[in-house]
């Protein structure tokens, strides 16, 4: 894995593609930092959830953004994973409750809050040699990114895979809940007027409805390998 130059690595997709497993699991095995830019917006929805400025459907603004602003959301490697931190608290299982996943798409499409989360990214990544995955990330947050991809499956194994997911955490929902959020959230992402959701020219797809994560790992390394003319094969741990 030495010889894959210090690129950036940018995963974009619809949510519930798996894209963070995806990036984790690529930074892992090939010795890359993980950056979890939906994580960075999930940390704000939930600041602004706990501040009282997004409640009952509706988004305050004009009261988020002094909320924002102040967030000390970085992260931290522990346990040999990436966790999202606000100061001292580590806020990941929070962030991943259904709470914050119904706001944070509308949170996300503030165009305040996307420039406090690119900025927040920029200087994450100032070193090199990242994976990053997202919405824009190919796009908007790092247009000059050495490899893009762009994740997709198909709508009905992202719905079940998230209620796996949810349930697995304790959530209580339904499976058609979950099957609207996704539509309404891809329908956001795709139609917001700041960076919306979109395949960049350049990105190479990977439609993983039918693949298990070795077989993405897989697609990965010969993607890797034909791209930048690595010769050698690290071995694979999963």
């Amino acid at each position: 894995m030495n010889n894959i130059p210090d690129i950036i690595i940018a995963v974009d997709g619809n949510s519930s593609t798996g894209k963070s497993t995806f990036a984790k699991m690529v930074a892992s095995e090939f010795g890359f930092l993980y950056l979890d830019s939906g994580a960075m917006y999930r940390g704000v929805t939930l600041a602004g959830l706990e501040a009282g400025v997004i409640a009952d459907g509706k988004i305050d603004e004009a009261a988020l953004l002094p909320v924002m602003e102040p967030l000390n959301l970085h992260f931290r490697r522990e346990e040999g994973a990436t966790k999202l931190f606000l100061g001292e608290r580590c806020i990941e299982k929070e962030i991943r409750g259904w709470e914050v996943s119904q706001y944070v798409s509308p949170a996300s499409a503030i165009p305040q809050v996307r420039n406090w989360v690119d900025n927040k990214l920029h200087a994450f990544a100032a070193g090199g040699r990242v994976i990053m995955d997202g919405r824009d990330i190919g796009t908007t947050v790092f247009p000059n990114a050495e490899l893009k991809i762009f994740m997709t499956a198909d709508p009905a194994v992202r719905a079940q895979r998230r209620y796996e997911e949810l349930l697995q955490k304790g959530e209580k929902t339904t499976l058609e809940e979950v099957q609207e959020n996704l539509k309404d959230r891809d329908y956001r992402d795709s139609h917001r007027p700041t960076s919306p959701l979109r395949q960049a020219p350049d990105a190479y797809v990977l439609d993983n409805t039918h693949m298990t994560l070795h077989e993405e790992l897989v697609w990965t390394l010969g993607l890797l390998q034909g791209k930048f003319g690595i010769l050698e094969s690290p071995g694979l741990s999963c």
